[in-house]
């Protein structure tokens, strides 16, 4: 059964930060994984697990400057994996099985955005490879570890999927690339992997969930020009935030940590989350929200069995 699409209501907003959501929760004896946990809302989410008493690692593709990062935060410790490589993305899921450890947390933050055309692997388009298919193939790479009756599987998506949904068509984007048409649906996906993740996990225990972190200013927007940012109306031309619902890192966090940990979605999962809280879909006159494209069970189905192929993995597929 899935979870309805509504808000329940935590007591927690837009403003709340990754610690008070975390405020009376001992994640003692715990371990979690957060992909690019080194820097932005990842670096933050990874402090605020670890200062919770979880063992966190994260696995990076620029293993020094994560290493650098993370330094003197007790219970972190650093791999290397580049997402955008299954082979790497096999190697590290591959030592982290051999350590015998159990999975309690995994956060699918690190991510590209709006970058120039860049292919990867096969010729795949570099936003959909790295942000969806590198996350899809490390999960059920992962799979065995993840512990049953209570693992949480969370997927950092954005609003940016009510972009597009799935181009089916031309998912790599080889007639005519689009930047922001390319995040879109790599944000959609991230949707949609939860929503599939779950519906295949949860008779095991393990939930799956997607997050909208808000809007916040991290090496995120690197490829964003300053020009284009002044022009959207997010900094001034000294690069100060100038948006009043742009979040600071600290809020930015809190979703991802709240949806990872929070015994408020219990039992729950399959569904897209805002503000520390479910989303309502969108289009019903309010902000936000999640758009129906991306929480679709048949169009999760259709990019669960595309990944599958693309990636050569599917831990449950002996299963189905």
């Amino acid at each position: 059964m899935t979870t309805p699409q509504h808000t329940i209501g935590t007591g927690f907003g837009a403003r709340s930060t990754a610690d008070d959501v975390l405020d009376g929760i001992d994640l003692s004896g715990s371990t979690a994984i957060v992909t690019g946990g080194y820097s932005g809302l990842g670096l933050e989410t990874t402090r605020a697990l670890a200062a919770a008493g979880a063992r966190v690692v994260v696995p990076a593709r620029r293993r020094a400057a994560a290493r650098e990062a993370v330094e003197g935060i007790d219970g972190v410790e650093t791999d290397d994996l580049d997402l955008s490589d299954l082979d790497s993305v096999r190697g590290f899921a591959e030592r982290f099985l051999d350590s015998g450890r159990q999975l309690d947390i995994v956060i699918d933050n690190a991510g590209i955005m709006a970058c120039p055309e860049t292919r990867v692997g096969p010729g795949w388009e570099a936003q959909f490879a790295t942000n969806h298919l590198g996350h899809y193939a490390l999960i059920n790479h992962l799979w065995p570890a993840l512990a049953p009756g209570g693992a949480r599987v969370v997927a950092v998506s954005s609003g940016a999927h009510g972009i597009t949904g799935i181009r089916w068509d031309d998912v790599h984007f080889e007639h005519g690339y689009d930047r922001w048409q390319a995040y879109g649906q790599a944000k959609t996906a991230n949707v949609l992997f939860a929503v599939q993740l779950d519906a295949l996990g949860r008779d095991a225990g393990v939930r799956a969930f997607a997050v909208h972190p808000g809007s916040i200013l991290t090496p995120l927007q690197r490829h964003l020009a300053k020009e284009e940012m002044v022009e959207a109306g997010w900094i001034d031309e000294q690069g100060n935030p100038t948006d009043p619902t742009f979040k600071t890192p600290e809020q930015g966090a809190a979703t991802q940590v709240w949806a990872a940990t929070s015994p408020q979605v219990a039992g729950m999962g399959g569904v897209h989350c805002e503000d520390c809280d479910i989303a309502e879909q969108a289009g019903n006159g309010s902000d936000g929200g999640v758009h129906a494209h991306a929480t679709d069970p048949g169009e999760a189905a259709r990019l669960w069995a595309l990944s599958a192929e693309l990636t050569g993995v599917d831990a449950f597929a002996a299963a189905e």
